[in-house]
């Protein structure tokens, strides 16, 4: 972008984000009520995160956050925490390609371009400070959520590895603090059916406990092309209950557990190029062209009716605190973990065997956390922690592609099994102080080291039909082990302006683990299958602005990130992905996210982004003219998931009724710009610029215990792809994968 474009685009943005705001920095307020039911003037409620593992305003961070509490989550009309795309600058957040129950984040361009269990995601997923390693089952219901928080950039120092993109925090509801309840049904159009149910509270002066659950089902809304059950429903079922203790004022403890089922058909996307059979005798055969034009929400598979995609998740925590002094307090995270999925994926997205495969993964984790906080009351805080965590995750796999080859029109039967087993341990320590060393000037500072220990096992059999049966054989990976060590230091400068006038600069490094190749099928994978890590440094300076009233509130954020190392996955040939840290990237960013009150029940919120990420360098050798398969479709001209520019605005109005209730009425409208959906920036899985607009209602009865909403998600009925497949060396797959179609649905809530 030239100076003169930017300097204006600033301009722009800074007005943007003071007079209308941008996604919703701050959760709105309770609406006051009087006894009457009028409205009383509104400002902007107090947003209190921990993004630094402690309580603090958002407006006092100086971290790049984005919160959302649970009303806000209803007003973005989120049913799981894809449900946040749109919401927040520079995070691309969408269903997993080809699966019903893993998430794909990507924030600033930094994500997880694989999502085989082997790779570790880019942005960390918490929930109630537990991290999860996987991206398979973190695709959450929000059924019983308190606040959502969007940590922007490398959060290495605090949060450690594989956070180098940023992390999303999900905060469960505490009974201390959430006493009563409440039940809500949702009906929809695509046979959506949804139950949710609170309830928690005090169950003596020191005990208090919850439990809250949800039952989520819907039809399906890509047509099955051969008639039966429609793809890409879903059929979950969760619940989850607390137990809090709080038996003196110097220690507390909660009690968590969580049980989450889902059964769903198979996920299917739109097969976007040119299928392609080989054929010994004819050579290459098109076994279908590549589709075209407007998806018209239909697939068929050449799985038999039946095969679908179950998982199990279930979990343990324990979080205990004790203040040992005035100034000190120590903080206990106990953690177990249990992911189990079986789920078939076809990957060609058609009714040939191309790309068919079976992946079963049986995960485990173990995680302790210990926290030294130290907070005088003066102007020196600090943070001292330790970290472990055991992963160990045994997986199946079988691959079907008995259409892949021929001979002169007889097609060749072809199976292949993987068996491996991967354990991790990580083990972590961390420091972080935070000094007001003159009166309104603070300077934070930490470092995290970190060790990380991988074991891994494969071993890989084939079997071919006749001719090639003399090709079967078996593929040994001998048990193997690499250790990796980093330093992930971070810095901050702040100055408090004024009441409501911040500025902050910092300098903060991430790191993601190094690995192991999970799709090394040949005794060459297997020699070079180990992969190091990836590391970023995002430099980082931005304002956060509210006004003297509260009623405007708003923030601006620029960053440049110096990413090296990129882990990229390749198609080499049918037999062949080899994994590459292949790349380095220069990222540069522009954020801005707000709040404005309008009058006194009028609220606005958006965000707007700009995004320049490139490629310094990409040692790809498929596009070296003397390598053999050489791929001039081939290109590194764009970074993936990363969208020039996105922005949002959305409004909300409330109405006082003459009997009491309120009505309220609000809609949303984003955009982003062209996105890249595959490493390789295969044309036909690269999405236009698109907009998405949602609109609601909302009633609440006068003593605010009944509430009924409706709502129409993606109202023009844009076809937009969020997510790809790309293995162009196997049949030329290139499948894409489209987000929700227009919907509606309503729901009726009871709060007691």
């Amino acid at each position: 972008m030239k100076r003169k474009q930017l300097s204006m685009a600033i301009h722009g943005a800074l007005a943007v984000s003071l007079l209308v705001g941008a996604p919703a920095l701050a959760q709105d307020a309770p609406q006051a009520k009087t006894r009457e039911g009028e409205q009383t003037a509104k400002t902007l409620d107090t947003v209190t995160v921990t993004a630094r593992r402690r309580a603090e305003s958002i407006q006092d961070v100086p971290v790049a956050v984005s919160a959302f509490g649970e009303d806000q989550l209803k007003d973005l009309q989120a049913s799981n925490v894809d449900g946040l795309q749109g919401a927040v600058p520079n995070m691309n957040i969408v269903q997993g390609r080809g699966s019903a129950n893993s998430v794909n984040v990507f924030i600033r361009g930094i994500g997880q371009p694989d999502a085989l269990q082997t790779f570790d995601p880019g942005v960390g997923m918490y929930v109630d400070d537990v991290y999860y390693s996987r991206i398979n089952g973190a695709l959450f219901s929000l059924f019983d959520i308190a606040d959502v928080e969007v940590l922007r950039g490398p959060q290495g120092t605090l949060y450690g590895k594989n956070s180098t993109g940023g992390a999303v925090k999900l905060t469960t509801k505490n009974p201390f603090d959430y006493e009563g309840g409440s039940a809500e049904l949702t009906y929809g159009d695509y046979d959506r059916a949804e139950a949710r149910f609170y309830a928690g509270g005090k169950l003596s002066d020191s005990v208090a406990g919850s439990i809250a659950g949800a039952w989520i089902t819907n039809g399906g809304y890509v047509k099955n092309r051969a008639g039966g059950h429609n793809f890409n429903d879903d059929d979950t079922r969760s619940v989850r209950a607390k137990l809090g203790f709080r038996p003196s004022e110097t220690f507390q403890a909660m009690l968590s557990l969580d049980y989450t089922k889902q059964d769903a058909a198979l996920t299917m996307g739109r097969p976007m190029a040119n299928l392609i059979r080989t054929d010994v005798v004819f050579g290459p055969v098109v076994l279908q062209p590549g589709e075209t034009g407007k998806w018209n929400y239909s697939a068929q598979t050449s799985f038999a009716p039946g095969k679908g995609q179950q998982m199990t998740h279930q979990g343990a925590s324990l979080s205990m605190q004790w203040n040992i002094s005035q100034a000190w307090l120590l903080k206990s995270i106990t953690a177990y973990r249990k992911l189990k999925t079986h789920s078939f994926i076809d990957i060609d997205a058609s009714k040939w065997e191309l790309g068919d495969v079976l992946v079963a993964i049986d995960q485990n984790q173990k995680s302790q956390e210990l926290q030294l906080q130290y907070d005088n009351g003066g102007h020196l805080r600090a943070i001292f922690g330790a970290y472990w965590m055991r992963e160990h995750v045994p997986s199946y796999q079988e691959a079907y592609a008995s259409d892949l080859y021929a001979v002169a029109g007889n097609r060749v039967s072809f199976l292949r099994t993987i068996a491996d087993d991967l354990t991790t341990t990580s083990t972590a320590a961390f420091a972080h102080a935070t000094w007001e060393f003159v009166p309104s000037w603070t300077l934070s500072a930490g470092v995290r080291w970190t060790r990380d220990h991988k074991a891994y096992q494969r071993t890989t059999s084939t079997f071919w039909g006749a001719p090639f049966t003399g090709l079967n054989g078996t593929v040994p990976f001998p048990r193997t082990a690499a250790s990796w060590t980093a330093v992930t230091p971070s810095v901050s400068l702040q100055k408090k302006i004024s009441a409501g006038l911040m500025w902050y600069v910092s300098a903060n490094r991430g790191f993601k683990s190094g690995g192991f190749n999970g799709r090394a099928n040949t005794p060459y994978d297997v020699a070079h299958a180990k992969y190091d890590p990836e590391y970023v440094w995002t430099y980082e300076t931005g304002l956060k602005m509210e006004s003297a009233d509260h009623r405007l509130r708003g923030g601006i954020t620029a960053f440049t990130s110096r990413y090296k190392d990129f882990q990229a996955r390749v198609s080499q040939d049918v037999n062949t992905f080899p994994v590459l840290n292949a790349a380095a990237l220069s990222i540069q960013g522009l954020e801005l996210e707000g709040s404005a009150m309008l009058g006194e029940r009028t609220t606005v919120t958006g965000q707007m982004s700009w995004l320049d990420a490139k490629y310094d360098r990409f040692d790809d050798f498929r596009l070296d003219p003397s390598y053999p398969g050489y791929d001039p479709n081939v290109s590194h001209a764009h970074v993936p998931f990363s969208p020039r520019f996105t922005s949002r605005i959305a409004v909300n109005h409330a109405i006082p009724l003459a009997t009491g209730g309120m009505l309220s009425f609000g809609g949303d409208v984003s955009y982003r710009t062209r996105t890249w959906l595959s490493v390789d920036n295969r044309n036909v899985l690269s999405q236009p610029a698109y907009t998405v607009v949602g609109v609601y209602g909302v009633w609440d009865s006068a003593d605010y215990k009944w509430q009924v909403r409706v709502g129409v998600r993606n109202l023009t009925d844009e076809r937009f792809m969020i997510d790809g497949q790309e293995f162009s060396s196997v049949a030329n797959i290139q499948t894409a994968y489209y987000g929700l179609p227009r919907n509606w649905y309503a729901s009726v809530r009871y709060n007691f």
